[in-house]
């Protein structure tokens, strides 16, 4: 018997048989549209207002009073009731802690997907539940779809916005009870009818920084947390020619704020980032964006979660991937190498790889799932540690 293709049933517009919705409202346009979006399909909507960082929530950095006002503002607006709930503790143990342990190994965590996963599609479904709210809905640039096999995860139809690369980590059950109302919008879309709905937020500036905590100058703001642990800036050569301030405060293909600007060296290139050495407190840095110490022909991924079924363990998948988020779609094959760990071999170099950060698969729009970096090979050279256990 023929067996139809496993194509996606519905999208991740706002779902039209008529509920109970409670909307993560952060006091932005993108989450005022979604309830907008959600009262005018029929549903029963409510909204939540997140606080979740309370350490130094002052006026020059965090704006939650401010945002907390907007969203008000947006309840008052549309005629539904607003909560506030503070997860500050929550935010902390989950997510800040991690966040700051993964910066003393020396890596470059990824705050805004634990922040997804624990807060806003964890603590933030339990909310709902004890309000005896079956479904939430958010802001995000990004869409649902259905089959036989359960939710698939959509790239938001906006380009630009798609905020995808983000979600890969919530759980499946978490995906079957929200929505995503704005995912099949552009941005453009989303203020203009925000703004003839005389939403106050219809030309709010978007929120940008660390999830949660807001923008600020980072390496004062993580000197706050963790004491500076100063160490040689050496070539790959050996050569020393300066001092870094702590591995921590520093990424893979930096550029600014080296100071090594005065070092011309052989090529008179720029100095980048190449790698970060915690056995000796040596941070390793090149000349030119395309040295071959910045570039990765393979890398490895643990805590892979996967959206559907995981792909078959004695196969390789062919898929895309990205390894930042405003990246295009990487053409690469994953092998398993066993429980929630992965190699990811590209067809092309790729630029930066950076442990600690995520790798995101894609075919097409849906979304497979994705990982964190943990390690990382030249173009060319073999992760021969992985070999044995690669499917």
């Amino acid at each position: 018997m023929h067996r139809p293709a496993n194509r996606p049933t519905t999208t991740g517009r706002p779902p039209s048989v008529p509920g109970r919705f409670v909307v993560a409202l952060s006091g932005g346009v993108d989450s005022s549209v979604a309830a907008l979006r959600l009262l005018e399909s029929g549903h029963e909507v409510e909204a939540v207002f997140m606080k979740n960082w309370e350490e130094d929530d002052t006026a020059q950095y965090c704006s939650a009073a401010e945002d907390l006002a907007d969203a008000q503002s947006v309840c008052d607006r549309l005629g539904i009731r607003l909560r506030a709930v503070n997860f500050a503790a929550e935010y902390w143990e989950r997510v800040f802690e991690r966040f700051l342990a993964e910066y003393e190994a020396g890596r470059t965590p990824n705050p805004d997907i634990w922040c997804n996963r624990e807060i806003k599609f964890h603590e933030f479904h339990h909310y709902a539940n004890d309000l005896g709210i079956e479904r939430i809905a958010t802001g995000h640039y990004a869409r649902i779809a259905t089959d036989r096999d359960g939710p698939r995860l959509l790239k938001g139809r906006d380009p630009h916005k798609d905020q995808s690369y983000f979600l890969y980590a919530i759980e499946t059950e978490a995906l079957e009870r929200t929505a995503f109302p704005v995912g099949a919008l552009h941005k453009t879309e989303v203020r203009e009818i925000a703004r003839r709905a005389g939403l106050a937020t219809h030309a709010k500036k978007g929120s940008t920084g660390i999830c949660f905590i807001g923008e600020r100058p980072f390496r004062t703001f993580l000197s706050t947390y963790l004491a500076p642990a100063p160490g040689p800036i050496v070539t790959p050569e050996g050569h020393r020619i300066g001092e870094h301030m702590g591995l921590a405060f520093y990424t893979l293909g930096q550029r600014q704020g080296l100071g090594v600007g005065g070092q011309a060296g052989s090529s008179g290139e720029p100095w980048y980032v190449a790698d970060k050495r915690p056995a000796d407190n040596a941070l390793v840095v090149v000349q030119g964006r395309r040295h071959s110490s910045l570039l990765s022909g393979a890398l490895v991924a643990e805590e892979v979660n996967w959206i559907g079924p995981a792909p078959p363990p004695r196969r390789p998948l062919a898929a895309t991937a990205k390894v930042r988020f405003r990246q295009s779609d990487q053409r690469c094959r994953i092998s398993p190498l066993g429980p929630g760990r992965v190699l990811v071999r590209f067809d092309e170099p790729q630029w930066a790889v950076t442990p600690g950060q995520s790798v995101v698969f894609y075919r097409g729009e849906v979304c497979l799932g994705g990982g964190t970096i943990t390690l990382r090979a030249a173009p060319g050279a073999d992760l021969a540690l992985d070999r044995g256990r690669e499917a």
